[in-house]
């Protein structure tokens, strides 16, 4: 965990901001559009200056890196790839991990992004971190876990991030035993951090239970809380009450969620918009509507982030035609607004509502965003429109699960259309090479071989579903049964499917939880 909080410096260190030169007009300008988003008129200014009146390199192209990324832009990153090749700026730390960063999150072929790391002359635990974790999104598990003996060879300490990354690896391959001991190794190296410095302050603490709950380890962000509030006296600001309140909600804790209201309201942060928000998110998943609309009703001053967190509330209970309505009472939408909105437009079918936030987004938004197209694909794909869908989907820069997900359900909700006749034999072929696709890039994600099967049974090739099922049970790939929770006493059990009927799981609370 001191690895994250030295990261800063090094950084800082590698781009030299300390240079004499100043940087020229256009510079300055390109560093403010990439600030505002405009990726394309920021290289435009990039391609109208002569590479030798470029003072600072590193912290320009970093920038431009960073833009693309954001902007899911694959294209023009290689742009500035090709910029940093023919600037020799290879070797810088900050750079190199910017265009590592680029590659990891848009390119969804792995083997290209193992390249560009293999290619950084300066490798330090972002850049370690960075591969491990993408693979661990890849689907491959086992990459990962042989990256970390090799980032421990090399003497690179890992921190936090990087452990929480190889514990969801170890989970994924069934691993419970080197698990278990990574997961005490990332507890280990938390209070470690905060114990070595004589008195930690509020600071201090919120930052190892933000990467806590970055981490998915809200048990742990839960016990620290207590441990910074309880036993060390010190006040909790309101980012602190945000981030503890993603935790309750993620947990599905109500009770200590409302506990936690109770003390913003002690320390005088009621109308704070950013515990007001996670205060609406915390309610709505723990199934408490009522209560997070009137959290909301309370906040004097509602702004995106307030209204995209009663809005996904809403969205969670299939309450579309609420998120519908308060989509057109917000003034200004972000893009988990539009995602959340298109996700209602499709559950009710509502093709029409959802061609006029389409051309909302396209209007508003000054970039791309996969999570948004996704939802648009699906939007379509779920109303019969498969041009649109289709359309949609080529012309992404990058598609991740959900966007191939929908475009298989898509051919197979709509298969007696698309799929049944010999005539229309090419979508099928079409959906076939999608969920292959899908299957390439994740080979373990069961849904994948799932929605490939209902394409074949919807146009009656029911060898086929037969043989994919067969091919499910050879890889070991096995349908995760849902399950339902329920909170008893401050405790948090599980209800799994046996048969036809749900049956509770004996809880024995006390024994398999120790909650802090």
């Amino acid at each position: 965990m001191k690895l994250v909080f030295k990261r800063h410096c090094s950084s800082l260190t590698s781009l030299n901001l300390q240079s004499t030169k100043n940087p020229s007009p256009k510079q300055s300008q390109i560093l403010r559009l990439c600030k505002l988003g405009l990726l394309s008129d920021a290289i435009r200014v990039l391609n109208s200056i002569d590479s030798g009146e470029i003072t600072l390199k590193p912290i320009l192209y970093a920038s431009l890196l960073q833009t693309c990324t954001k902007a899911v832009s694959f294209n023009h990153g290689l742009q500035i790839h090709a910029h940093v090749v023919k600037s020799g700026l290879e070797t810088d730390r900050f750079v190199g991990n910017s265009l590592l960063s680029l590659y990891f999150k848009l390119v969804p072929n792995m083997s290209e992004t193992r390249r560009v790391f293999d290619g950084l002359f300066v490798k330090d635990v972002i850049s370690w971190t960075s591969i491990i974790t993408g693979y661990v999104r890849a689907g491959k598990p086992g990459n990962s876990i042989e990256v970390f003996y090799d980032m421990l060879k090399f003497g690179i300490e890992p921190n936090a991030f990087t452990l929480s990354a190889v514990v969801k690896a170890c989970s994924e391959i069934g691993n419970l035993r080197l698990g278990l001991c990574f997961h005490g190794v990332v507890i280990g190296r938390c209070a470690p951090a905060v114990d070595e410095l004589t008195e930690p302050g509020a600071i201090c603490w919120t930052s190892v239970i933000s990467a806590f709950t970055r981490s998915d380890l809200f048990e742990e962000a839960l016990g620290f809380f207590y441990l910074m509030h309880r036993y060390h006296g010190l006040s909790p600001d309101g980012f602190t009450f945000g981030t503890v309140l993603t935790a309750c909600g993620n947990l599905g804790r109500l009770r200590q969620g409302r506990e936690m209201h109770a003390k913003v309201i002690t320390h005088g942060l009621r109308g704070n918009v950013v515990v007001e928000s996670s205060l609406v998110d915390m309610y709505g998943k723990c199934g408490s509507v009522e209560y997070a609309q009137r959290v909301f009703d309370r906040i004097p001053k509602k702004n995106s982030v307030s209204c995209s967190a009663l809005l996904g509330v809403y969205c969670q209970t299939g309450d579309f035609e609420s998120v519908i309505k308060h989509f057109r009472e917000m003034e200004e939408a972000d893009l988990y607004s539009f995602g959340t909105v298109l996700r209602a437009c499709a559950g009710l079918a509502a093709v029409q509502q959802g061609k006029e936030v389409h051309c909302q987004y396209v209007r508003r938004c000054g970039w791309r965003d996969v999570i948004v197209e996704s939802a648009l694909v699906n939007l379509y794909a779920k109303c019969g429109c498969i041009d649109f869908a289709r359309r949609v989907f080529t012309q992404m820069p990058v598609r991740n699960l959900i966007t191939w997900n929908s475009m298989i359900c898509g051919f197979a909700q709509n298969g007696g259309v698309l799929l049944g006749a010999s005539t229309t034999c090419s979508n099928s072929t079409t959906a076939e090479r999608i969920a292959k696709k899908m299957i390439e890039l994740q080979p373990d994600y069961h849904l994948s071989y799932v929605l490939l099967a209902n394409v074949y049974r919807s146009v009656g090739r029911w060898d086929d579903a037969l043989e994919i099922g067969r091919i499910m049970q050879d890889r070991g790939v096995k349908k995760t049964p849902g399950k339902s929770w329920i909170e008893s006493n401050n405790k948090l059990g599980s209800f799994l499917p046996v048969g036809d009927v749900e049956i509770p799981r004996r809880i024995n609370f006390p024994v398999v939880m120790d909650i802090v």
